[in-house]
């Protein structure tokens, strides 16, 4: 029990610190002022929990595939990591508007302009319209555009983000249920922010204090994992 306890804390409280300020935390935020926010919320809380479990479950393989001493090795060396690059980004960042606010918001105004052309160019006639309906995507038979849309940019934000890597070598060292478990809480916890706190919120979030305390966090664990005994 203690075990689970122990993995479901520590996940929670990386995973938070790690999402809070994340590319995938301001697409939530932007989104959700252009859509639906059940449907945004709903696709992006989807993505980040597929994506947890998968990262757990290759955390919680990789000791059955090499030594566990060298697995726990492996996750000191990524929390001091993890660490050391946070903090060296916490005191990169400037004071001023978040680059990676603008980024996001950037991509998802091309995309909308992109999307919006196709839409209208593609509006010519009915006939065309009824034939763009019947060979639409077979995902988008049974999910709602939206839905898709911020699914797949949430997952695929994900891939080789800090919290994901992360995620794998907690998954490695403490107990998997736990992990998963303290991420899918933390996730939801970060995107339902974004989501109803939307591009207000999002802007008043300061990275360098984000990037220091998730700096500080990973070396707190680093040191911890470090001081802890593997047999």
């Amino acid at each position: 029990m203690s075990s689970v306890l122990q993995g479901f804390t520590k996940s929670l409280a990386m995973t938070f610190v790690s999402e809070i300020g994340d590319k995938t935390f301001f697409a939530a935020a932007i989104l959700a002022m252009r859509y639906p926010r059940r449907l945004v919320l709903a696709g992006c809380v989807s993505a980040l929990i597929v994506m947890t479990i998968l990262s757990a479950t290759v955390g919680w393989a990789a000791p059955n595939l090499i030594s566990r001493k060298w697995t726990h090795h492996i996750t000191t060396l990524l929390f001091f990591g993890f660490g050391l690059w946070s903090l060296s980004d916490g005191f990169k960042q400037g004071g001023g508007e978040s680059e990676e606010l603008a980024e996001v918001e950037a991509e998802l105004d091309s995309d909308l302009k992109a999307n919006g052309k196709a839409t209208k160019d593609n509006n010519n006639s009915k006939i065309e319209d009824e034939n763009k309906k019947q060979n639409r995507p077979f995902l988008t038979q049974f999910f709602s555009p939206i839905f898709l849309k911020a699914f797949s940019i949430n997952f695929f934000g994900e891939f080789g983000d800090k919290s994901q890597l992360a995620t794998i070598g907690l998954a490695a060292d403490e107990n998997p249920f736990g992990v998963v478990l303290g991420g899918i809480v933390a996730q939801l916890l970060c995107t339902t922010a974004a989501v109803i706190g939307g591009k207000s919120l999002a802007s008043q979030i300061s990275e360098r204090i984000v990037a220091l305390s998730g700096g500080m966090l990973f070396i707190i664990f680093g040191i911890q994992s470090f001081l802890t005994s593997v047999e």
